[in-house]
């Protein structure tokens, strides 16, 4: 049943589906909805026990959209919606991106479960069903015209992460792709993390880095990375600034920039 219900996501959307005069439109009800169905949730939860342990999200703005891989970006300024609905030890977190014209890009739908949560050590594992969209050119009665199309994905995740002291966590990250469409068939991302948080600039200001060396295969090719994710934070205030480097070592992977790099005005709620 579920190949059956994936299988029907193939889609191929006409640019009447997303005309340039509604794309920001679109968006607009797509948050719009969120905030409905996140509201009708807390509305109908039971007094005596809630239906949700916690909701929260991010919505990012930024000049240059960069994928879950650091070395993949859609060269072009993005909006990026993160949302987190955590039931237990379970969570459903959609990760959605869109060009800033409003032009879907990617939709991540990520189930996430903490099979471990000691105070040191912690073990979450996690897979989702994904959809990455791409503008191609077709010919319709005699004439040539742009749709969307959108290409399935299904990946899995293993992360585990260990807590050096309250300020550093160091971890591995490993995540297996299938793709079922023309493209990419097989991914695996393999990721050495270490995590700096919460260190102190003033009373007011911290800063997070995230260091990490990765590789990369994708089908029979391969490639090694060095990345870096920033943040720059105002205790008690909801908008960050955010910055992603992404430097290849050696890699035959396509697009084969040698370094990309994006800043984020990033607003969490």
């Amino acid at each position: 049943m579920l190949a059956l219900i994936f299988d029907r996501l193939s889609l191929r959307i006409p640019p009447s589906f997303l005309p340039k005069s509604c794309r920001v439109g679109f968006i607009n009800y797509l948050l719009v909805f969120l905030c409905l169905f996140v509201h009708g949730l807390s509305f109908a939860q039971d007094e005596k026990e809630r239906f949700l342990d916690d909701f929260r999200g991010t919505a990012s703005v930024t000049q240059n959209g960069i994928s879950l891989i650091p070395s993949f970006s859609l060269g072009d300024p993005a909006l990026i919606l993160d949302l987190k609905f955590t039931k237990g030890r379970l969570s459903f977190e959609p990760d959605m991106r869109f060009a800033l014209e409003g032009k879907p890009w990617t939709f991540i739908f990520w189930w996430r479960y903490k099979a471990i949560s000691k105070e040191r050590f912690s073990l979450r594992v996690g897979a989702h069903p994904a959809l990455n969209f791409r503008t191609i050119s077709i010919m319709r009665n005699g004439q040539s015209e742009e749709i969307l199309e959108s290409r399935r994905y299904l990946a899995a995740e293993v992360v585990p992460t260990y807590k050096i002291s309250d300020n550093i966590d160091v971890g591995l990250y490993y995540l297996h792709g299938r793709g079922f469409d023309e493209g990419v068939k097989q991914t695996n991302f393999f990721v050495l993390n270490t995590f700096f948080k919460n260190l102190y600039i003033t009373d007011q200001y911290y800063f997070d880095i995230n260091p990490q060396a990765y590789f990369l295969a994708t089908d029979n090719l391969q490639g090694y990375y060095l990345a870096g994710f920033l943040s720059l934070h105002k205790k008690d205030f909801p908008l960050a600034i955010a910055a992603i480097l992404n430097k290849a070592l050696d890699t035959e992977i396509s697009p084969e920039d040698d370094f990309t790099w994006n800043l984020s005005l990033v607003y969490s709620f």
